[in-house]
């Protein structure tokens, strides 16, 4: 027998026009489900997931060890039809399903992706049909911590460090510098100035560096594994022998660049903000500030109308169904526990962005 479903698929409204959530946040969603021909249901379920996993594996000689670890914040599910007493039954045609959900007001990281390990908030719908393999659908979301530089005093806390270096070698005398920025946090977007104070008392020109980067460590098993990855690299002008300067720079985290991740188990990303003397044939003085990233500020957005995407009400009114209004039918069930939940907070063509079908 010929499969009944011709699609199933799971969708989120944006709150925002960044198309990001944070915790305590309401999202609101729809599952849409076409049929071919009439279908008995079992269930019908969609479920809000939260989760951080880390995988890697290393090689000790002929001896290859996995390193895998998971955390779980909250998997909350939902029925949108549920068998009581029979089998439901549904129609031929579209059938859309609200469903709304409140994620957990708890600490939650940033939604992250790297090599080892990933942070994963999403949608999965799953339908159940009596003599048949479930049919499931997934669409992730984006959630963002939103860090606030007033409620935490560390991250106004400016930093300051000193170094001085006697050059050898090749090279004779000593360098030095006096470095200091305003503070640790920083939004994406936002420039971070850099005052130096550097006195060259060598034999060769020296020049100031500014390198940018961010550090990602993945727990397992109680081993951790770090990568490092230069976010941005720049060169200030030349400082001749014997001579002192006091060199301002700014320093802009690119507005791409993802937040810092602290309150996670198995995953942490940090940033450093490295400034360097180059000194030819000779080690570089060097000093490193930690860095912390925050979400961009941003203003209220606007109140957008709603965006139907070749998935949403364009695609059915395309569809040649007859009547035209077939697609917004609710199933018509058998028994008493049928009904799908009511419509009175969404509007009646609920915007279908959002679909992902990767885990």
């Amino acid at each position: 027998m010929a499969n009944s479903v011709k699609s199933f698929s799971v969708g989120y409204n944006p709150i925002n026009k960044s198309d990001i959530f944070t915790s305590g946040d309401r999202l609101t969603g729809q599952i849409t489900l076409e049929l071919a021909s009439i279908s008995k249901i079992y269930s019908l379920s969609v479920k809000l997931k939260g989760k951080a996993e880390v995988k890697w594996t290393e090689n000790y000689g002929k001896t290859s060890v996995t390193y895998h670890n998971k955390e779980k914040y909250f998997s909350i599910k939902q029925f949108l039809i549920q068998e009581d007493h029979g089998n439901i039954t549904v129609g031929p045609g579209c059938h859309v399903y609200p469903f709304t959900f409140q994620i957990p007001a708890q600490e939650l990281p940033s939604s992250f992706k790297g090599s080892h390990g990933k942070i994963l908030y999403s949608l999965e719908a799953n339908l159940s049909r009596p003599m048949k393999l479930d049919s499931k659908a997934k669409a992730k979301f984006t959630l963002v911590h939103k860090g606030n530089l007033n409620s935490d005093p560390s991250l106004m806390a400016p930093q300051q460090n000193i170094i001085d270096k006697k050059m050898k070698l090749f090279t004779s005398g000593t360098v030095g510098m006096d470095v200091n920025i305003a503070r640790t946090g920083f939004h994406q977007g936002e420039g971070i100035k850099v005052v130096a104070s550097i006195q060259n008392k060598s034999s060769r020109d020296i020049k100031p560096k500014y390198c940018l980067y961010k550090k990602i460590s993945y727990f397992a098993k109680g081993k951790r594994r770090v990568e490092t990855i230069d976010i941005l690299k720049e060169v200030g002008e030349a400082i001749p022998p014997s001579a002192g300067q006091t060199v301002t720079r700014t320093i802009t985290v690119p507005p791409t660049t993802c937040v810092s991740i602290l309150n996670c188990k198995i995953i942490k990303t940090e940033y450093r903000l490295r400034v360097y003397l180059d000194v030819k044939y000779a080690s570089d003085p060097e000093i490193k500030f930690p860095i912390v990233v925050l979400h961009a500020l941003q203003e209220p957005d606007e109140e957008q109308p709603p965006v139907y995407s070749d998935f949403g009400f364009g695609a059915f009114v395309n569809s040649g169904m007859a009547g035209g209004t077939s697609f917004l039918q609710n199933p018509a069930a058998s028994g008493p526990s049928a009904p799908p939940p009511p419509y009175s907070t969404y509007g009646m063509y609920p915007s279908l962005t959002g679909f992902d079908g990767k885990s």
